[in-house]
């Protein structure tokens, strides 16, 4: 089955080539604009992540079968209320996701990809991980729950499309009920902020409920600096995909406890042993 959202690919590169165009045109001092290395960069990192991604999705697929079959119940695509359980489990199991991304440092060297520029554009949005694996745990759950493997597909690509125009700096606060509900770009604005008050905070796919309740919203109020708290300074897509794994594995070799070695795997990033006394 091929994603919904590879679909969407022609629509991206050209909404990313009117965004740069309209930086050109209708300059704004206050925001980042574009960077020719950077979104090739970008580009290059979004497709990258769709050749590893295809073959991977046959093996997801076949995981979220088992698991369905497995299910005591089977729930009905024909019904209402199976999407609308769909949309929320689905937006659950993405804060999840995003959340150990960012608190495990074994799964930050994947996400942090994504986090690898300067900029903040719709280019950014593409700009993703090329060893997807790490996502299948938390939707696994879905399956069990009796959803079909074809219907979670299908809505992992919607939050993905949706998620695509959440990158970027042209659009405002919204209507403030849809602020409240929904995510929005300027609530991934502080996503992908390096300031401190902005660090891991507004995990939401579709929806920031999730963050509201469970202690991780964070409004946007001081300028946003883009980037991570030590940005990598380099637009080779082979380094920005693998350097955090090259990272964590420099520390796992030279750590010399056992109980230090598993800290820098499953520690939060920036995790240090502390000294022996």
């Amino acid at each position: 089955m091929i994603p919904a959202v590879v679909y969407a690919i022609p629509a991206f590169v050209l909404l990313v080539a009117v965004e740069a165009l309209s930086y050109r045109f209708l300059p704004d001092d206050e925001e980042y604009g574009y960077e020719v290395r950077d979104t090739a960069t970008s580009l290059s990192m979004g497709a990258g992540s769709q050749v590893v991604g295809l073959p991977w999705k046959v093996f997801a697929v076949l995981a979220y079968a088992g698991v369905y079959t497995l299910a005591p119940w089977h729930l009905s695509p024909s019904s209402a209320w199976t999407w609308l359980l769909l949309l929320f489990a689905d937006d659950l199991a993405y804060y999840a996701f995003h959340r150990a991304h960012h608190r495990v440092r074994v799964l930050w060297a994947s996400h942090v990809v994504h986090h690898s520029s300067v900029r903040y554009n719709l280019s950014t949005a593409l700009r993703q991980s090329w060893t997807p694996m790490t996502s299948l745990p938390f939707w696994l759950p879905l399956a069990a729950l009796g959803l079909p493997p074809w219907m979670i597909l299908l809505q992992q690509s919607i939050s993905l499309i949706y998620q695509f125009f959440l990158h970027t700096e042209r659009v405002d606060r919204l209507w403030r009920p849809v602020e409240l509900v929904f995510n929005t770009p300027s609530h991934h604005r502080v996503h992908h902020g390096s300031n401190q008050v902005y660090l891991d905070r507004n995990y939401g796919g579709i929806l920031i409920v999730w963050d509201r309740l469970f202690g991780s919203f964070e409004p946007e109020g001081e300028r946003v600096v883009y980037g991570l708290t030590k940005n990598i300074t380099t637009h080779n897509p082979l380094r920005v995909a693998f350097h955090e794994y090259a990272a964590v594995w420099r520390d796992v070799r030279a750590a010399a406890r056992w109980r230090d070695r598993a800290g820098h795997l499953f520690g939060p990033p920036g995790w240090s042993p502390k000294p022996e006394t």
